[in-house]
């Protein structure tokens, strides 16, 4: 996937003018925050269990070492393989000498995010293997020749309009409008590749230590098609889903659905424990495991560890105002939303990824729904100022920051600058209080009103409050 993040003001402001994007993007602003707030007021306990994923993902990246050793070792005792992969490159030259190894011409693939970040598919087609995606909406999009929006609902951009156009273009069927044909008919242009695949490929929600199992959490019957049917299936996750037992997963699988899409439970939860046994009604005769760190363990260590927590739901997005108005694709790369501004700087470096740890009003609200509590307004900071020391910054953005610390650090000049700013503002605004036009903020003023300063300035009602305590004391 090509990166575009250091184009991230031009495809915001895109985004923001195209009335579809926005059309499609207000159904998330009442779909996945109505029903997460729902599931959590009917679990008294969901503050706790937060707490607890929290302290125990602290704990696995302590002792991350000797849970991926422990894994490696039951799946290899199931009869499976794992394979270490450092780089993205590395991940790809291994998973296509599998399909290679059982002369594969036809993978079909179950959604992965990882395998997006190693731009797997791009590789595999390279090298006269073709990948099928098995998502509905990553399958819609692979018709389109488009990239994920979202971490869970991948083509949460689009209009039931585009769907119809793409499977008219791909299946030469007649035009429908209708969510159920269309369903229907994804179900039998897909059927005959699960049948055809040689091998398929699934992510991993979790990967279990104490019995070498992986876990595939989703709402489609397509994961367990995926990695039952075809006679190897290739597991593609990161280092940071290992988890101790299977007691520990299932805290995890409380919090994941309640903050991803609302449900107590997703639909399909399925384990994965090396190939084919003897008795087995189904299942791959053979097993892989791909382990990918591509900059993980850089993060051990370092004041961005705790964003080893996450466990993909997507909440942080759902929840944050920025992706909200301008989408998934303005981010560039393949992690959108808080955790992607996060994420993304770590992968690419800070020189290409660096307008989006910038891209945040630091309202807080994502950190306020993680399930694992990731300080991510703390994290993003962290990569701000990482930028400002190495020079990156814009120069109209270094130089308006130091120009605010001129006045700040001279109290004689701030308060009456403060003050006249204050009232130029109060007189720009209309009878409703809200500035329409406003020089040097057109980035705001163009899309929305800025509301106009009210009462007085944080200077004066502190010195008020200070005269208001000193009589209080005596």
């Amino acid at each position: 996937m090509q990166i575009n993040t250091p184009f991230f003001k031009q495809r915001a402001h895109d985004a923001l003018a195209d009335e579809n994007l926005q059309k499609a993007l207000a159904k998330l602003k009442t779909g996945f925050p109505e029903k997460r707030a729902i599931a959590v007021d009917r679990m008294p306990e969901f503050e706790e269990l937060r707490n607890q994923g929290r302290d125990l993902k602290n704990h696995i990246m302590e002792h991350l070492d000797l849970y991926l050793e422990q894994f490696e070792r039951k799946v290899i005792e199931n009869g499976g393989h794992v394979h270490w992969a450092r780089t993205a490159d590395d991940a790809n030259q291994i998973i296509l000498d599998i399909c290679q190894q059982v002369d594969a011409k036809t993978v079909t693939k179950g959604k992965s995010m990882v395998t997006e970040e190693i731009g797997l598919n791009d590789y595999l087609e390279a090298n006269g293997v073709q990948p099928v995606e098995t998502d509905l909406g990553e399958y819609i999009l692979q018709l389109r020749h488009d990239h994920p929006s979202h971490i869970i609902a991948p083509a949460i951009h689009l209009n039931l309009e585009d769907v119809s156009e793409a499977f008219h273009a791909n299946h030469h069927r007649p035009k429908s409008n209708d969510p159920a044909v269309l369903m229907q008919e994804a179900r039998e242009m897909l059927r005959e590749k699960f049948v055809a695949a040689d091998v398929g490929i699934t992510g991993a929600n979790f990967c279990v230590a104490e019995t070498g199992s992986t876990i595939i959490v989703t709402n489609e019957g397509n994961g367990d098609l995926t990695q039952t049917l075809p006679k190897t299936h290739i597991v593609v996750t990161s280092i940071e889903k290992v988890v101790p037992t299977l007691e520990d997963m299932t805290l995890f699988l409380r919090l994941l659905a309640r903050s991803a899409t609302g449900q107590e439970f997703s639909v399909y939860n399925t384990l994965s424990t090396g190939p084919r046994r003897e008795g087995d009604q189904d299942g791959p005769e053979n097993f892989h495991v791909v382990l990918v760190d591509n900059g993980r363990s850089e993060m051990i260590g370092t004041e961005f560890q705790d964003m080893l927590r996450c466990i993909r739901c997507s909440a942080c997005m759902n929840h944050c105002p920025v992706y909200g108005a301008v989408g998934g694709h303005s981010y560039g790369w393949v992690y959108p939303g808080p955790m992607g501004s996060v994420l993304t700087p770590q992968m690419i470096g800070i020189e290409k990824g660096g307008m989006l740890p910038n891209a945040s009003t630091f309202c807080g609200k994502c950190e306020s729904v993680c399930p694992v509590k990731i300080p991510l307004p703390k994290l993003m900071r962290h990569w701000r100022e990482d930028e400002f020391e190495k020079h990156l910054q814009p120069k109209a953005a270094r130089y308006g920051l130091a120009s605010w610390a001129f006045f700040a650090k001279r109290p004689t000049l701030y308060k009456p600058y403060t003050r006249m700013a204050s009232w130029l503002m109060k007189s720009w605004a209309g009878k409703d209080g809200r500035i329409k036009k406003l020089p040097l903020a057109s980035g705001w003023t163009d899309w929305r009103d800025m509301p106009a300063p009210q009462g007085k300035t944080f200077m004066q009602a502190w010195k008020e409050q200070q005269k208001t305590k000193t009589g209080e004391q005596r």
